[in-house]
């Protein structure tokens, strides 16, 4: 089973603060593959950790139904030009490394690294922050919905194209057909949510488990919720010692692979499995 659109996560530029990555993601041979912002790093299978793709600052990963892997390189050119660029790279199969978008000036806009099953891509138009953006497979682009988004930041989708994403703290959800609804109103373990669950970064990677429930990063509070369809919220993890989950997924067997970042900016890899036992890489 390839982990695509499941594993799949988007950011959405709107500002040039700072936040950790939140692209970890597990191609069909068993290989996952994280950002740390300043390179790409694959775990083997039998947990062996190497730099996949160096020298690249990429807060999303993507991987398509061949096992090629998608990622960005963004930059600032400093207070003088006061510019961004960015490219967008693919790591074949065969580890040979193109560009897919060479580098242009700007964010991101036409583009995006959430996928469903089908192949199409979605993104909020950091123009018209209300608008959702599809790209085809054929590359043909249209309007998915729109909506009065207040600060549209992460996404998901689902194999049949249902989006989630987080709006100001809310968990919205898009459904195939472009019906706009609000799942949750202030995302939180807490009951009720604190004032500052609507603040930018509070909320941060999402990703679906085998039943299409949607799993979200909370920094803001250390931890990881699980939002069911009927909008019932659980915790499935927790970050301790320092450290706060970014971003996530699950692989065939159900493990729940969490990237976390701590106080330093320092970058890791937990892999818990259904019972509970934990590994660090």
């Amino acid at each position: 089973m390839k982990q695509t659109s499941l594993l799949i996560l988007v950011f959405v530029v709107s500002t040039a603060q700072a936040h950790p990555g939140i692209g970890i993601v597990r191609d069909s041979r068993g290989n996952v593959f994280f950002t740390d912002l300043k390179q790409v790093w694959k775990i083997a299978p039998r947990g062996e950790k190497t730099v996949a793709v160096p020298n690249v600052h990429t807060h999303e990963l993507c991987l398509d139904a061949d096992d090629h892997l998608y990622g960005e390189h963004l930059w600032y050119e400093g207070d003088a030009t006061k510019k961004w660029g960015h490219r967008v790279w693919r790591l074949a199969a065969d580890r040979t490394l193109t560009d897919v978008i060479p580098a242009r000036e700007g964010f991101l806009n036409d583009d995006s690294f959430v996928r469903d099953r089908a192949g199409n891509r979605y993104w909020i138009d950091t123009q018209q922050r209300t608008v959702v953006k599809k790209r085809a497979a054929d590359g043909t682009i249209t309007t998915n919905a729109t909506f009065p988004f207040r600060d549209p930041r992460w996404m998901t989708a689902t194999p049949g194209g249902t989006l989630y994403l987080i709006d100001q703290g809310d968990l919205v959800r898009i459904s195939s057909d472009g019906k706009v609804t609000t799942l949750v109103s202030r995302v939180s373990a807490h009951m009720p949510a604190p004032s500052a669950a609507t603040t930018r970064h509070y909320h941060m990677g999402l990703w679906l488990d085998a039943e299409e429930n949607v799993c979200i990063a909370v920094p803001g509070e250390h931890l990881v919720v699980k939002v069911q369809t009927d909008g019932k919220v659980s915790v499935v993890a927790r970050s301790t010692g320092g450290w706060s989950p970014s971003g996530g997924m699950f692989d065939p067997s159900g493990n729940l692979w969490l990237l976390e970042y701590s106080s330093t900016n320092a970058v890791r890899v937990r892999r818990i499995d259904p019972r509970g036992n934990e590994q660090i890489f």
